[in-house]
């Protein structure tokens, strides 16, 4: 598939899109609070982000499983939800790639494995819900990334091939989907990745340091 036949970008949300890491590290370390524990550093928190509200508390209580640990979580979800946008903001450089595909008609959306009861009130504070072409949750469908299905309904939902689009994400189950949707994936380096990531080994369509870089790779520049 060669870039000039892209016709919709893709993107994963929390690490990709939005960095969202203010607004979940504080919530975890809030949970922390409670428990009568020293907030985590945020540098640290911030590479579980994408692993969702899941990793986060297993991060913050490591000695803990089963029910106590969801008990916990749920108190996560319980403040998150309470302050989605406070601190959360596009990553610098969407804004410019958002408007450049405006710009050359090309349709873009979103594939997350956030609940639709976080991810569409987080999208409607940023005024972001009005632009995008479609919105696929994680639990919008019974599948979620890896499996490519969200990526194919995504894709349907803007009336294209699933090999016209491009999904950009990081972490290693964005690129597993978007493989085996038939869909060019590059990861964002800038996003949320860990000591324990290697996206080398995922190996991507590319990868970017910047949302900047997108555009080159539309464009048809070499990334490395």
């Amino acid at each position: 598939m060669s870039s000039a036949e892209i016709r919709a970008v893709l993107f994963d949300l929390d690490g990709t899109l939005l960095d969202t890491a203010p607004d979940l590290v504080h919530a975890l370390n809030e949970v922390r609070r409670e428990q009568g524990l020293a907030a985590l550093p945020f540098d640290l928190a911030r590479t579980q982000v994408s692993h969702g509200s899941s990793g986060l508390i297993r991060l913050g209580f490591p000695q803990l499983s089963g029910q106590p640990l969801e008990a916990l979580r749920l108190r996560l979800l319980e403040i998150y939800s309470a302050h989605l946008a406070v601190g959360t903001r596009l990553f610098e450089g969407c804004q410019q790639v958002l408007d450049e595909l405006a710009a050359r008609r090309m349709a873009w959306g979103i594939v997350t494995n956030k609940p639709a009861f976080l991810t569409l009130p987080l999208l409607s504070a940023l005024k972001l819900d009005i632009r995008a072409g479609c919105v696929v949750s994680g639990d919008t469908l019974p599948e979620r990334k890896p499996h490519p299905a969200p990526l194919q309904l995504a894709a349907r939902q803007l009336h294209l091939p699933a090999s016209e689009c491009l999904y950009v994400g990081d972490a290693e189950r964005d690129v597993q989907s978007a493989r085996a949707a038939g869909m060019p994936v590059l990861v964002a380096r800038y996003g949320y990745l860990g000591p324990q990531d290697d996206p080398v080994s995922w190996a991507p369509d590319a990868h970017i340091d910047s949302p900047l870089q997108i555009l080159q790779w539309l464009d048809g520049q070499p990334l490395s």
